[in-house]
């Protein structure tokens, strides 16, 4: 089951630009990490204070400013000041329910995306904002803790294999937002594992904590979609936007990422239409097992009405009752039951009632 956290009452009665941080706590303090390179140079720095990452917007290099850590709201508000970002944009990357968008302010773009993943101590699934602010030879990113699908990315930034070097921040935002596309299909997969795990069991015996099972996925399912729809807007949206910030090459690669967008939701659709076919199964299995109870029963009834009958009629206590007297009376009642109940069943099995 994915994990989300959902604090909105927070921010209830708070005039607009409250930095106010919706989400889980993390005790673990902020870490700031930067790479600055290109395509013949390339460092990794740690940081202390955000105010020190300001030397690196006067270089000609690209640069990435990772902040991990945004429980913080005073390292919001100092980014804020230090790069000159809109009150509006610092609370949209402190609450982290926000819904994927974008947003153009002319000297940077605003960038809000869903990061699902499975952690390595469980197989829960978690999700994670990441925000992005995109300036000129500069790439910002705001996530809620240490942790992220990005290993890859900074693999190849290391190793200056592909074109992430050499292509700028705004192709490093497509790497990056590519890189939580992708996966999606992970996670779609794990999903579709625990669906065909649940149909096997489903289809050999009604498993108690089914309905239970059915009704996590389906949420699943469900986040997945409010997840991935607004992405594709955002996606169609930077590939119609005029800023400069995004160059025309990279347009190219985003129209690709627009597809995989299309394709998770195809796939979403499908598991989607798979979960509620299985709880109708399991719905019409509860419903066939009880009815197949419920026979039994009847057939069993069915047959001890003629019998309590008779022990009736003999169980009265009349005097002038012929049969009371009779030397065989008792075991000719007996033979007279068996021979109702044997009749009895005979006919429902005829019938094909069991």
């Amino acid at each position: 089951m994915i994990n989300v956290s959902n604090r909105m009452s927070k921010t209830l009665g708070l005039p607009p630009g409250t930095v106010v941080h919706v989400g889980d706590q993390n005790p673990q303090k902020p870490k700031i990490t930067i790479i600055d390179f290109d395509e013949r140079e390339y460092g990794e720095h740690v940081l202390d204070e955000i105010e020190d990452s300001i030397a690196f917007l006067y270089k000609k290099t690209s640069t990435w400013i990772n902040i991990d850590g945004i429980h913080d709201t005073s390292i919001i508000e100092r980014a804020g000041i230090t790069f000159g970002l809109h009150p509006l944009v610092l609370e949209d990357i402190g609450n982290t329910t926000q819904r994927p968008k974008f947003e153009d302010y002319e000297d940077y773009l605003f960038i809000v995306v869903k990061m699902l993943y499975c952690s390595k101590e469980d197989e829960d699934l978690w999700s994670e904002q990441v925000s992005f602010i995109l300036m000129k030879n500069c790439l910002i990113t705001f996530q809620e803790t240490e942790g992220d699908v990005f290993d890859l990315i900074r693999e190849r930034l290391r190793t200056g294999k592909g074109r992430v070097r050499k292509l700028g921040t705004d192709y490093l935002a497509y790497s990056l937002m590519d890189a939580i596309t992708d996966n999606y299909f992970v996670i779609l997969e794990k999903l579709g594992d625990q669906v065909e795990e649940l149909e096997e069991a489903m289809l050999g015996s009604l498993k108690q904590n089914a309905a239970a099972e059915i009704h996590d996925l389906k949420r699943d399912i469900v986040y997945l979609r409010r997840t991935v729809w607004p992405l594709r807007e955002l996606i169609s949206a930077m590939m119609r936007s005029e800023s400069k910030l995004i160059s025309k090459p990279t347009k190219i690669y985003l129209r690709d990422l627009y597809d995989h967008t299309v394709q998770v939701i195809d796939n979403i659709e499908a598991e989607r239409d798979i979960i509620c076919g299985m709880l109708d199964i399991y719905l019409s299995t509860l419903s066939h097992r009880m009815n197949e109870i419920v026979k039994v029963l009847t057939i069993i009834s069915t047959i001890f009405i003629p019998l309590t009958f008779i022990a009736g009629v003999y169980g009265m206590n009349f005097e002038n009752m012929p049969e009371l007297k009779w030397k065989y009376g008792y075991f000719a009642c007996l033979g007279l039951m068996g021979v109702l109940a044997l009749g009895m069943l005979y006919l429902f099995k005829r019938r094909k009632w069991f």
